[in-house]
């Protein structure tokens, strides 16, 4: 299966009793900056989550800017958009096959706040899906082989094929932030 590869924040989003969390890579707590998606995961219908995304701002072509994010200070245009769940309701889901648990957070985000979206996936040729993620501008696809559990860093069984001509590709590796 492939889907759109956004330019923004890799976010975990947890919702437990404590209530919602966005976390970063780095481990730092974005919760504050981005509190519209913070709010949506805390309406989730559940008792607890952990659901993986890209957090990102659009620009009025619809088109994630990583520019746009990197802006300091409370981002209330922010979109979660949502490509795994990794718990629910105290369930661990990350020996699941990729494909139960994008159903389970289908259901999960059906209905949800719109700073909070399901990360749509194809399984259409994955030479297509590239080709109209590139002209549409987006960063790049991610390919993900049906089947597959979730592992975290890089798995041999996710590949990610970046448009050149994205500005993501373009940035200098020393302007890449929280990534």
């Amino acid at each position: 299966m492939h889907e759109i590869k956004h330019d923004g924040f890799r976010i975990l989003a947890r919702r437990n009793n404590a209530g919602a969390r966005l976390i970063t890579r780095a481990g730092n707590d974005f919760s504050s900056r981005f509190p519209f998606i913070a709010m949506a995961v805390g309406k989730l219908p559940v008792r607890s989550c952990l659901i993986d995304g890209e957090a990102i701002v659009c620009d009025t072509k619809g088109l994630a800017v990583f520019g746009l994010i990197r802006r300091h200070g409370t981002i209330a245009s922010a979109v979660h958009c949502a490509f795994d769940l990794l718990e629910l309701d105290g369930e661990d889901l990350r020996r699941e096959p990729i494909e139960k648990r994008k159903e389970l957070l289908a259901e999960l985000l059906a209905g949800s706040q719109l700073n909070l979206v399901f990360n749509e996936c194809f399984e259409e040729d994955g030479a297509i899906v590239y080709r109209e993620a590139c002209k549409l501008g987006c960063e790049g696809i991610v390919s993900k082989r049906l089947g597959s559990s979730y592992r975290s860093g890089r798995s041999p069984h996710w590949l990610k094929v970046k448009n050149p001509a994205s500005p993501a590709v373009k940035r200098e590796a020393g302007e890449d932030w929280e990534r």
